[in-house]
């Protein structure tokens, strides 16, 4: 470089530093470089050390150590002083000499504090190769490490120490906790396990061309990381996937999960549906007759052999039986490629997909990407993304029925219940059946196991004497035939005796779905600014029990009296006094829990005796949908994944 392109370098440079500069004091912000040492003071502090000589990201230097010429820079590291005063030319000689020779070579000397660099020595040099949007400078590295803290950034930087230890990487930023451990395995590492070089020279090549889609896509300047967003994209692909796929794909499927990333940054909670949508809402549809359905049902398991599939194929063939030829209906069995299985549907006509299992969410997320005139059903709770829309039962308000029934005919003050899984409204649903025993008998203890741990719980009740047991319940037949579902007594002679058996009536939601979709038109269905799940209950018909014809007539007359008032809202489970197992007071009595606490219960009843199986407890085959559902899903370490790099 010639001394009068330098000299061009520097006035544009100097453009840029005014224009920063001028730019912050109409805004009454600092506008030099953040000075470090008058920032902390000792109590921030937990110690220093010496990282090394490395290549750190220009974006994040962002001040000096010392105040020194703090003037002559503005914010940006861009100068301040004219071109022709001694700081201009030695910068100009700095940018001639050193790009002559085939760029700056010597490390600049900083500290590191909080992920973000402040210059000791070399100040120039970074402006300099600012100047020229250098995305990264050599120094030698002093970190300097915060006082523990509670405060989430300190929190986010710890687990930041722990990532650097084994990946040698700064460019990796996150803005909430646990983003570290996650990409870790996602990427195919234990938590232990250092990266080698070639990984390193990978990751950082495919991460900075997802970082340039998440800067040109984030145009409503969203409070994320590309890391961040990272996270989000690697829960549909796999980020080996990356180094295959053109700048444009991948800004393409960004693009396509880009209401699920602004949902982690706005952090919005999920918005319930507790009932069907009014036909009224949306005239014109009907107005030019209504919108044609073709709705294919996805099974990830025959339902020949699955009990939960052929409930769901049920529901299918009452959707059927109700609107006849008004509806196409297909099914499929997603074998091993479910994407290909829903892609199949589609472009045989499929405009709404109802996907029965919550193990098939990550192919509903891809194909509802792709697909936006699509409406994706899945059939999960509490599911935190936008574009798939949830679905499932309020089972818990059949539980509180059935729960009175126990109590009032226990003949003593134990009752046996079999959960299946620590799942989204699970623990609802046991709480719920103990306050409804607790209704009719005060004394009552619910002794609670789980089907999903080693061992077999009816066994085990009937060796401990517990002759009221609530099981599994009815799937959606007629009637039920199985004597281990629905809530019974185990008579003296042996005979199981039903008493109350709360049922999944999956017809009712399709059938009541596909109505609505049919007067409101598909785009009443879809939301992409949050994340809806439908949890219908009683109220809409989706739950119900089965009471047998044995009961006492008071006990009958109970448990209708129960069920039209949590119909009509006159009833319900939740609004009465509680206190959990270690006796603290969760009501008082006078409030209604909302959509979000119920669902994410994560603490028993006061008469209940038994607690909620840790991850590690469960049987392996239950791991699985525990990680998906769990009521305690944020805290499972992440499983590690393929090795990507």
């Amino acid at each position: 470089m010639s001394r009068i392109e330098a000299i061009e370098q520097y006035r544009a440079a100097l453009r840029q530093g005014r224009k920063y500069y001028n730019s912050c004091v109409t805004r009454g912000e600092y506008p030099y470089p953040q000075v470090l040492n008058q920032i902390l003071d000792d109590s921030m502090t937990a110690g220093n050390m010496l990282i090394g000589t490395v290549d750190i990201p220009m974006d994040r230097v962002v001040g000096t150590w010392m105040e020194g010429r703090k003037s002559a820079f503005a914010g940006n590291f861009m100068p301040l002083l004219e071109a022709d005063t001694e700081f201009g030319n030695k910068w100009i000689d700095l940018c001639v000499s050193h790009l002559d020779e085939g760029g700056i070579r010597d490390p600049i000397t900083c500290f590191e504090y909080l992920g973000r660099f402040y210059v000791q020595e070399g100040n120039k040099r970074v402006s300099v190769l600012k100047s020229f949007d250098a995305p990264t400078i050599r120094a030698k590295v002093t970190r300097i490490i915060p006082a523990p803290s509670q405060d989430p950034a300190i929190q986010i930087y710890y687990e930041f120490m722990k990532f650097y230890k084994v990946s040698q990487l700064y460019q990796v930023t996150f803005s909430q906790p646990g983003g570290y451990a996650k990409l870790q395995a996602a990427l195919g590492f234990e938590p232990e396990q250092p990266w080698t070089e070639e990984a390193r020279r990978n990751f950082s090549n495919d991460f900075r061309r997802f970082t340039d889609a998440f800067t040109q896509l984030n145009t409503e300047k969203l409070p994320l990381t590309p890391a961040d967003a990272l996270l989000v994209y690697l829960q549909v692909y796999p980020f080996s996937d990356l180094r295959a796929k053109s700048d444009d794909q991948i800004r393409q499927d960004l693009n396509a999960l880009w209401p699920d990333v602004r949902l982690v940054a706005k952090g919005k909670p999920i918005s319930v549906s507790a009932m069907p949508e009014p036909a009224e809402k949306h005239i014109l549809p009907r107005i030019f007759g209504g919108t044609r359905i073709h709705a294919a049902f996805i099974y990830d398991y025959d339902p020949i052999k699955s009990a939960w599939a052929s409930a769901h194929e049920r529901g299918q063939k009452y959707l059927q039986e109700k609107l006849g030829q008004e509806v196409q209906i297909s099914a499929y069995l997603a074998a091993e490629n479910p994407d290909d299985t829903m892609e199949q549907a589609i472009q045989a006509g499929a405009n709404v997909i109802f996907a029965t299992s919550p193990m098939l969410i990550d192919a509903c997320r891809r194909v509802a990407g792709k697909h936006k005139n699509v409406c994706v059903y899945n059939c999960s709770l509490s599911m935190p993304y936008a574009g798939v829309r949830g679905y499932y039962c309020r089972i818990y308000e059949s539980k509180f029925i059935a729960g009175a029934v126990a109590g009032a005919m226990a003949g003593e003050d134990r009752i046996g219940y079999v959960a299946n899984y620590p799942i989204m409204g699970a623990i609802t649903a046991v709480n719920a059946f103990a306050l409804g025993a607790r209704l009719t008998n005060p004394r009552a203890v619910i002794e609670l196991k789980w089907s999903c741990l080693p061992g077999n719980p009816v066994k085990e009740f009937w060796d401990e004497g517990v002759s009221v047991i609530s099981n599994r319940d009815a799937d959606g037949a007629k009637k039920y035939l199985a004597w281990n579902m629905g809530t019974y007594e185990c008579m003296p002679n042996g005979d199981m005796q039903p008493l109350a058996s709360p049922r999944w009536n999956w017809g009712k939601f399709y059938e009541k779905t596909v109505r609505s979709l049919m007067l409101n038109g598909l785009d009443s269905a879809r939301d992409s600014e949050h994340a809806v799940n439908d949890w219908w209950g009683l109220s809409a018909g989706m739950v119900s029990v089965d009471l047998d014809e044995r009961l006492p007539d008071g006990v009958k007359q109970l448990a209708l009296i129960l069920k039209n008032g949590i119909i009509d809202e006159t009833i319900d489970p939740f609004l009465c006094p509680i206190r959990d197992q270690q006796g603290r007071v969760i009501s008082d009595g006078t409030r209604r829990f909302t959509a979000e606490e119920l669902m994410g219960m994560d603490w028993l009843c006061n008469n209940i005796s038994g607690s909620i199986p840790g991850f590690d407890e469960l049987i392996p085959q239950s791991q699985n949908l525990v990680r998906l559902l769990g009521i305690y899903r944020q805290q499972i370490p992440p499983r590690t994944e393929e090795t990507a790099l």
